[in-house]
């Protein structure tokens, strides 16, 4: 009956143990996520993880870059893409890996932070009733009084923590520690890296980043709303309706080249306004670099690159003229070799079927130090030296009434393949020269243009990124360079005014470099008295 009853109750034991192993799962799954070894796993991933970032083009950095990687590598592009690998710092498995590093931080140094509080608050350990196990030792007996020996080790161990205490037998101690600083750096740079993640996740749910092409002829920019950028990608709160308020005008751009056609400077002639100067119509000049952003308002502006936009002037056969310098897009950074449509609607067509017939848009390529290699035009320089163009005249439907967007870059290649749109002529033309189409309408390439790109960035967070990046140095540092130790001094009377005086030492952290502080410490307390047989030196060793 009694092996009944125990059976019974075992089973019943049993019955009720799944949220029993439900909680021991929770609570251990906890314990292992909160542990400094996952911290430091996860921080390792994080360091992984983002370094397809680095080495991949980014949709939020050059959209155009990304589509024409995918398109060069086939499957394996596509297959990156689906994986996030464009768009890493957004991804899925890197915010998976950002969440639990911020779990595991907090939960780690939660407990750790009252720990090193309580020690604080904890008076340095008892004396150790053998000092001679400990690693470094020395003993001496000296011609004075108990009283003048603790009085003496008090004033040399001032910045430690230390008390004094008696012991039964009549030995006074004294028991001190030091480097309780390597524990607070410890701390400290945890803190930090934790206050630097909150950081960039509060950067990226308040930043914005935008990229625009303004023409280097007095064009201006104002940062009034996404619509006034090529490309926006704005953070998890921003809607683009509240952005900073400020303006910039591009008065010139000037780039400088070695001999060999590589750049050694970009410079962008620019005016800004903002604050109280949009209000007073004031303009302040400012020389903008590459690397040397103007930041004004809390933002900053950024020259990223340059380029050219060929110009071109309609002259229809009724005698009307259209003129346009629309940008190219360079798709050689080394020469600048650049291709883009310029297009045109014909004046004075009120009908939108006979305006749509009969639309202009001049294709093709664009060459700064032109190159003829038969008629097939490429660039020598990225240097404004030989301008040419080698297009392509379509006439007919392009599309732009459509609805639908469309690059300036291109034409809609689908009207091309609907028969809407038609190729009128072909011809190299260099700076100056026309082609003329068979209605008479003659198209002249007379002019150049330069464009500058510009970036502008807003992060509320970038001072606190900064801020938090060098308290984690600064606890980096303490922690790797102050050593936790301790020593205790035991003074044993011996009769009159003479004392056996001992010393021991013992580095909780690491043992190099102590040897040398526990020697000078023991040598000024005893002098020139009987050493012991072993001392700090012989203890570094063991």
């Amino acid at each position: 009956m009694t092996g009944q009853h125990t059976g019974a109750d075992a089973g019943q034991r049993y019955r009720g143990t799944p949220a029993r192993r439900v909680l021991a799962l929770a609570r251990n799954t906890w314990r292992g996520l909160t542990s400094m070894r996952v911290a430091l796993i996860l921080l390792f991933l994080l360091a992984v993880a983002a370094f397809p970032g680095a080495v991949l083009p980014q949709r939020m950095v050059n959209d155009a870059l990304v589509a024409e990687y995918i398109a060069d590598h086939g499957w394996w592009g596509r297959l990156l893409d689906r994986l996030q690998f464009f768009d890493v710092y957004g991804s899925v498995w890197f915010s998976a890996i950002y969440l639990l590093l911020l779990v595991s931080l907090v939960g780690c140094l939660v407990p750790r932070s009252a720990e090193y509080l309580r020690s604080m608050r904890d008076r340095p350990v008892l004396t150790p009733r053998n000092l001679r196990r400990l690693p470094h030792y020395r003993q001496a007996t000296l011609d004075v009084d108990a009283d003048e020996v603790i009085a003496r080790a008090s004033t040399r161990l001032t910045g430690w923590r230390r008390v004094e205490r008696t012991e039964p037998d009549g030995s006074r101690t004294i028991s001190a520690e030091r480097g309780y600083l390597r524990e607070t750096g410890n701390l400290v740079f945890h803190f930090a890296l934790l206050g630097l993640i909150i950081a960039f996740a509060v950067g990226h749910m308040y930043s914005y980043e935008g990229q625009v092409i303004v023409h280097a002829d007095g064009s201006e920019f104002c940062n009034s709303g996404i619509y006034a950028y090529d490309t926006f990608n704005p953070g998890l709160t921003v809607d683009g309706t509240e952005l900073t308020p400020f303006c910039v005008k591009v008065n010139d751009f000037e780039a400088d080249y070695l001999p060999n056609g590589q750049p050694e400077n970009y410079r962008a002639d620019i005016e800004y306004q903002s604050g109280e100067d949009l209000d007073t119509g004031t303009w302040r000049p400012y020389e903008l670099q590459v690397n040397h952003p103007l930041r004004t308002e809390g933002d900053r502006v950024y020259l990223l690159g340059h380029g050219f936009a060929p110009e071109f002037t309609v002259t229809f056969p009724d005698g009307q003229q259209r003129r346009q310098a629309t940008q190219w897009r360079p798709n050689d950074q080394v020469t600048l070799l650049s291709d883009g449509a310029t297009k045109f609607d014909p004046p004075g067509v009120t009908d939108a079927t006979e305006r749509r017939s009969n639309q202009i848009a001049v294709t093709g390529l664009f060459a700064p130090t032109a190159h003829f290699d038969g008629a097939v035009l490429s660039s020598a320089n990225a240097d404004l030296l030989d301008p040419a163009v080698a297009v392509d005249v379509m006439r007919g439907d392009l599309g732009i009434d459509s609805g639908y967007g469309q690059s300036i870059f291109e034409i809609d290649e689908n009207m091309v393949e609907q028969g809407k749109l038609e190729r009128v002529a072909r011809e190299n033309l260099r700076l100056g020269e026309e082609l003329e189409l068979d209605d008479g309408t003659r198209i002249a390439f007379d002019g150049v243009q330069r464009w500058a790109s510009l970036q502008v960035s807003h992060d509320p967070t970038q001072q606190w990124v900064l801020a938090f990046s060098i308290v984690m140095l600064a606890g980096l540092a303490a922690s790797l360079t102050i050593k936790r130790r301790r020593i205790w001094i035991r003074v044993t009377p011996d009769g009159g005014t003479r004392s056996v005086v001992a010393l021991g030492g013992l580095a909780r952290t690491d043992q190099a470099g102590y040897g040398e502080e526990f020697t000078r410490i023991a040598t000024e307390l005893l002098g020139d008295a009987e050493r012991p047989a072993h001392d700090g030196t012989e203890g570094e060793r063991s």
